[in-house]
This record gives C-alpha cells, sequence and structure tokens, in this order.
C-alpha cells in the first residue's frame, strides 16, 4: 500500500504499490538500505527517474572523488538547494561513511571547511550550480591550484545531475523524513 505526503498530492511508493519497471529499483533500494527511502518511493512513480537516479548515484560514488569530497559535493548542493530531505539523508551517510563530524557541520552551516582543498571543491561546486556551468578563469585556475583537475571539474556535473534529481523530487513532493533522518533534521 501507498502512502501520501502531508499535501495529499504526491505518492510514495512501496514495493507492492509501485509501477512494475519501479519494483526492481525499489528491491535493489531495499537490499542496500534495510528498507526503501521515502524518496526512493516517490522517484518510483517514474521507473526511468528512479533509474537514472540510481545510475547517477553509483556512477558518481565509482568517480575519483573520496569519501569527503563526495560529502562536500553532495551537501554543498543540497544546502545551495535548501533540500529538507537531503541534508539530513547526506549527514547520516556521512556519519556511514566516517566523514568527520566537522566536514559535515561546516557544510550545514555555510562556514568553511577545515581544508583549503575541500573548501576549493565547494566553491567549485556552488559556482557551478549558481552560475549554471558558466565558471570564469580565474576560478577554474584557482580549483585546479587546489589540487584538482579536469575530470573532477568534469565530476561536479554528475553530482550536480544526480542532487537536481533528488533536490528537485523533494521541494515538489514535500518527501517526508524517514525516521533515521529525522535526528539530522535541517532547514535554512
Amino acid at each position: 500500500m501507498s502512502t501520501t505526503n502531508t499535501s495529499e498530492t504526491t505518492t510514495i511508493h512501496t514495493i507492492e504499490s509501485a509501477p512494475e519497471k519501479s519494483k526492481p529499483f525499489l528491491e535493489s533500494s531495499k537490499k542496500a538500505n534495510g528498507y526503501v527511502p521515502n524518496l526512493h518511493g516517490v522517484l518510483a512513480e517514474s521507473p526511468e527517474l528512479l533509474e537514472g537516479y540510481q545510475k547517477l548515484h553509483q556512477l558518481f560514488m565509482n568517480t575519483s572523488f573520496d569519501k569527503d569530497e563526495l560529502t562536500v559535493v553532495w551537501q554543498a548542493l543540497n544546502v545551495e538547494n535548501a533540500c529538507h530531505y537531503c541534508v539530513p539523508a547526506h549527514t547520516a551517510i556521512a556519519k556511514a561513511m566516517q566523514v568527520d563530524d566537522a566536514i559535515t557541520e561546516a557544510l550545514r552551516n555555510e562556514t568553511e571547511l577545515p581544508s583549503e582543498k575541500l573548501e576549493a571543491l565547494r566553491k567549485m561546486t556552488l559556482s557551478m550550480v549558481r552560475n549554471r556551468g558558466n565558471v570564469n578563469d580565474a576560478e577554474i585556475n584557482a580549483f585546479y591550484s587546489a589540487g584538482y583537475g579536469q575530470k573532477q571539474l568534469f565530476e561536479i556535473i554528475l553530482g550536480l545531475a544526480q542532487k537536481t534529481i533528488s533536490n528537485y523530487t523533494n521541494h515538489i513532493a514535500e518527501t517526508p523524513l524517514d525516521s533515521g533522518f529525522k535526528k539530522y533534521e535541517w532547514s535554512k
């Protein structure tokens, strides 16, 4: 049986209520997480969107970024987009990945990160989203001077694509937090 969010407009599918093409993706989510996250239940309305989100997630996880850098890209975008669901979710994910709490707190609170390299990554990520990819040479050079290269510049775009799907979906659906994320509740 599916449930709806507080606005009564968006269905949060379970494996049983989901369209047939979404069921294998929700089963994969359940296997990976022990449950179906509400975001995945919402995305299941469009099997193609759910599949795209999961593929982008896996591809982004396989980039050259380490766990701290993945967290910086995800959370910089989540906070910039004021995603009520993804900031708490990625706080829990960062804890599970054993990312230093100082990094997570700086990202959540929009304060300077504990390393210049990570701060350069956040600045480039924010410039990418704020300027719709129209970053200038000085920004690119600063990013490269921090120890990154063209590969990482393009990998930010991959993370941006993944977060656009989740952040925008959560805004439209008003996706309720899963119980495991509630202790990390956040608002901009």
